[in-house]
């Protein structure tokens, strides 16, 4: 018995130039937007804290911005958000610039804790400890 031999595969000729005069083609048409008009971003980290401005979301609004805004109305981070709505950072970093700069949501920085305790409470709290 005898392997099966390879067919080789006929070169495909190129496509004939443009008609009318054009040597380059053009751009192709966008069919969706990434971000907006101007290509920014809003910069937000995993631990941003979003908050909905407005209770309920407008009739505008897509599925996953409706979403958005109902799990907003107390504050979470953006990897909650993305976590919760099964989406990757980078498309959660696109629906919150759309819904910012609609002034629908509201960003703040996380809460930020000491990385110290007071010596003076924990050596209160350790001698109260001692004496029970």
């Amino acid at each position: 018995m005898t392997p099966p031999q390879r067919q080789r595969r006929d070169i495909v000729p190129e496509p004939p130039a443009p008609q009318g005069g054009e040597d380059k083609p053009g751009n192709p048409e966008r069919m969706y937007v990434v971000a907006g008009p101007d290509g920014e971003r809003a910069e937000l980290d995993l631990v941003t804290l979003i908050v909905a401005r407005a209770t309920d979301p407008p009739p505008s609004a897509s599925p996953e911005q409706a979403a958005l805004l109902r799990l907003c109305a107390a504050p979470l981070s953006v990897a909650e958000l993305s976590a919760y709505l099964h989406l990757p950072f980078s498309a959660m970093g696109v629906l919150l610039t759309e819904l910012l700069t609609a002034e629908l949501v509201q960003a703040r920085a996380p809460i930020v804790r000491k990385a110290r305790s007071d010596r003076s409470l924990l050596e209160a709290v350790m001698n109260g400890l001692q004496r029970l």
